[in-house]
């Protein structure tokens, strides 16, 4: 490892962990009583310390079936083929491995009545809580979002879809500090120093001196940036034809929301701060265009998938299944597991209760309760996604015999 690696790890393990010390409240000033020839020496209050923090509630809490809204009402069979994906990936797990077994003898043609018979042999039901001990939170959409561009630059086509960086360094801190192993940093060289990736805007600024790859040209920016936003989608050429693309990787810069921008500013109501809502304001205010987006410093890199008639692929490496894949935190939640969502529509109060199965992250995407549904593909899905902020709870399904930590 070089010296400016090194020193950067020994950097970043310091200051994150001196920053669980920076809400620490500084200890009172003694008070110092009167001098003797006062005439009536009051008596000195004894210093008070802050009291003790409530302990975070687990983010775990054991569950029966019968507290899952709806569960003998969904239509299970709809879920089978996300869960298969999913076992793809989890039969190489042992603690899983017996579920998916089991999941691939069932075939194709097992009854509701068989499936539920299934889920309550083979796992357990375990509500997720937030840290203060609330038990719903936030879940928003996402989509797969199409739009037009180009393999080549022109003057309709002239917004770069980059690809990986050759200069970004991908920094893992849990090589030299195993407690920092969910943290990782995106850095560029700098003399003999690494510093902090290029931002949104400075990647903008550079232009053509940028070094990454072209991949595609898109024909509109503010279409280019909420496909970063929803991490994959399909580029419409003028041929007719569609490319795929999907998440690569990111500048190591925290997503801002740029339609909290635009409310900030004055300039949109929370409840016009949509993707529809921000759009409209983009192109009535093309001039405050690089300043709305550049709000936002982070910047998503893509790579060039296998057209299919599936959907993206997500985190966990299989294709999204429309309606019954989810985007989790999964430090909390593992991917790959089955999750109960108890939500409702976008902008209604209909319930939206089901068996989805978390295949996905997000860079907005984090904490106990929260969760991004994936719609699926195109313009009415995107509707959907861009409408979409709801309240929910979750419960994920663990297999019988799980111990949480």
């Amino acid at each position: 490892m070089t010296n400016p690696l090194r020193n950067l790890l020994a950097w970043c393990a310091s200051a994150l962990l001196l920053a669980g010390c920076a809400g620490t409240a500084p200890k009172p000033e003694p008070m110092a009583c009167p001098k003797p020839q006062c005439p009536a020496c009051p008596v000195c209050a004894p210093s008070t310390q802050p009291e003790p923090a409530v302990p975070a509630a687990r983010p775990l809490e054991q569950a029966d079936w019968g507290d899952l809204p709806d569960w003998q009402r969904d239509r299970l069979t709809a879920a089978l083929p996300a869960l298969r994906q999913s076992c793809s990936v989890l039969a190489r797990k042992p603690l899983w491995q017996p579920f998916c077994v089991e999941l691939s003898g069932l075939g194709s043609t097992a009854s509701e009545a068989t499936l539920r018979q299934f889920f309550a042999r083979t796992l357990r039901p375990w509500r997720l809580v937030n840290p203060d001990g609330s038990r719903e939170g936030l879940v928003t959409g996402y989509y797969e979002p199409v739009i037009k561009g180009s393999r080549y630059r022109s003057e309709a086509n002239r917004w770069p879809i980059y690809g990986v960086p050759e200069d970004m360094l991908t920094i893992d801190l849990g090589e030299a500090y195993p407690e920092l192993a969910k943290y990782r940093l995106r850095g560029r060289i700098e003399g003999r120093r690494v510093v902090p990736y290029w931002s949104r805007g400075e990647i903008n600024e550079k232009g053509s001196a940028f070094k990454a790859p072209v991949l595609l040209w898109a024909a509109d920016p503010i279409d280019l940036f909420f496909l970063q936003v929803q991490g994959s989608g399909r580029v419409l050429l003028a041929d007719g034809s569609m490319v795929r693309i999907g998440y690569a990787d990111q500048n190591g810069f925290p997503y801002q929301s740029i339609g909290r921008w635009l409310v900030a500013q004055g300039e949109l109501t929370l409840d016009k701060a949509s993707m529809a809502g921000i759009k409209s304001w983009a192109r009535a205010n093309p001039s405050r265009l690089a300043e709305l987006l550049e709000s936002n410093p982070s910047f998503v890199f893509f790579r060039e998938l296998p057209s299919g008639t599936g959907g993206p692929i997500g985190a966990l490496g299989v294709p999204l299944s429309a309606e019954r894949s989810i985007a989790v935190d999964p430090h909390v939640v593992p991917l790959g597991a089955p999750v109960y969502l108890a939500t409702s529509w976008p902008n209604e109060s209909r319930p939206l209760r089901r068996l989805v199965v978390a295949q996905d992250t997000g860079g907005a995407i984090k904490g106990v309760v929260r969760a991004d549904f994936f719609w699926g593909f195109g313009p009415q899905k995107g509707a959907l996604a861009g409408r979409m902020r709801q309240s929910g709870e979750m419960w994920v399904l663990l297999p019988v015999g799980y111990a949480p930590n």
